[in-house]
């Protein structure tokens, strides 16, 4: 990785993009300090950190939301800024125009004209993107009124305040899908990955701070050297899962066009363990942070619906289990939308190919089904047991490190795409040389 990041600094074009695309970063965490007019972002602040001081008790339930959401945007939501959103609401708009072209015949189709067809995917997913911002950032502000975080007194002081903080927010979510289309056009790799990535990775310095406070302070000497070896070995599985693929054996008939005889070589169709990457854990913890979004805004904490809430606590034993559950159900969800093993026989008997010892046709189906489902179930696995083993070491450490999975899974996949992007580009220029 270091070797192709140096390499592809000597390139003047590549180099223009790497520096676009940390210029756009830079604008972004920027934007995740600036905070929205009306807001007490200190108040928020003690909040973040009142969060992670009661970790292992009832009221770090209600408090597992917040966090979840702060770190996906990178701290921006505990200082109430600009982009308080990041993008959350990107992120959820693509995952709901995915679904819904698979549901919607009209959406399908247009998914599958090409370019022109994947534009206009493109401008549905931005309009979904603002009103989901924009039902966001109702939401936010309600938390932050219910909460006692507005600087602001008086009904009509309230309405304007109501009226700045949700458009402020509603344009950061939108200006935040804008830099990432500017990457994706002027800079290296997949922009809201990309500023993802940024948002996740500025936690660093935080989570290392935390850590030593346990170790110096709280004298968990033994939990926090086993957390930082169990954070190594899961990023080493997770690049070797990652780059893991079953490869199905292809032979291809000859056949004789004119003078010449085309096809008769063998290859493979491969197909990746962890076929679809992160989102079957993003679906999975969307839902499960509805209940505890809920729990922040039940005022009695005596009544059964309460104590029923407080067990989709993060670090809880029933939340490990639908979780784990989840995942594994959204990866066979993901893996079914994404391959279709009829088509993909279809194709592979047009082409003149087949699988040896497997006959064309349903057969040929029927056997890449079963692939599938077992490569499906073992990327399932894998992925289930990346996002609970750090809830795991939570409970057996007593510290908070209940979503490290989910950013470890994150930032590898985000790392070693734009590696192979940076690849790409350099082997292009490379060919095009050699060819000139």
């Amino acid at each position: 990785m270091l070797e192709t990041l140096k390499n592809s600094w000597k390139i003047k074009e590549i180099r223009n993009k790497i520096l676009f695309t940390i210029f756009i970063i830079l604008i972004f965490r920027i934007g995740a300090v600036i905070p929205v007019p009306y807001v007490d972002f200190g108040a928020l602040r003690e909040a973040a950190q009142a969060a992670l001081a009661n970790v292992g008790t009832e009221q770090a339930s209600s408090d597992q939301f917040f966090s979840y959401l702060s770190i996906l945007t990178g701290g921006g939501l505990e200082y109430g800024a600009i982009f308080a959103m990041s993008v959350t609401p990107y992120i959820n708009a693509s995952i709901i125009v995915q679904l819904l072209c698979v549901a919607i015949p009209a959406l399908e189709r247009l998914s599958k004209e090409g370019e022109e067809g994947q534009k206009k995917l493109a401008q549905i997913t931005r309009y979904a993107t603002v009103i989901l911002a924009l039902i966001q950032g109702v939401a936010y502000f309600f938390y932050l009124k219910g909460s006692n975080y507005l600087s602001v007194e008086g009904v009509a002081a309230t309405i304007f305040a109501a009226f700045v903080i949700i458009l402020a927010f509603t344009a950061g979510s939108a200006l935040v899908m804008w830099l990432g289309e500017r990457i994706d056009e002027k800079g290296i790799g997949n922009g809201i990955s990309i500023l993802l990535f940024a948002g996740i990775l500025s936690r660093g310095p935080q989570a290392f701070y935390s850590l030593w406070v346990y170790f110096t302070k709280y004298k968990y000497y033994f939990a926090v050297i086993g957390i930082v070896i169990a954070f190594l070995i899961i990023i080493a599985f997770v690049v070797w899962m990652t780059a893991a693929e079953r490869r199905i054996p292809i032979q291809y008939a000859k056949r004789v066009v004119g003078n010449k005889m085309y096809g008769g070589q063998n290859t493979h169709m491969p197909i990746k363990v962890n076929m679809s990457g992160v989102m079957p854990i993003i679906f999975a913890s969307s839902i499960l942070m509805l209940p505890t979004m809920i729990l922040g805004f039940v005022k009695n904490t005596n009544t059964s619906w309460y104590k029923f809430l407080t067990l989709f606590s993060v670090q809880g034993v029933f939340y490990a289990v639908i979780y784990f559950i989840l995942i594994i159900g959204f990866a066979y969800f993901y893996a079914t939308i994404q391959f279709n093993p009829i088509e993909m026989a279809n194709n592979l008997r047009k082409n003149g190919g087949a699988i040896p010892g497997i006959r064309p046709g349903k057969p040929t189906s029927d056997f890449i089904s079963k692939i599938l489902s077992r490569i499906t179930l073992m990327g399932a696995l894998f992925l289930s047991l990346i996002a609970i083993l750090p809830i795991i070491i939570g409970n057996v450490g007593a510290i908070n490190v209940s979503l490290g999975g989910t950013s470890v899974l994150i930032m590898v996949g985000v790392a070693l795409d734009t590696v192979r992007n940076l690849e790409s580009q350099m082997m292009m220029r490379h060919y095009k040389g050699f060819l000139d």
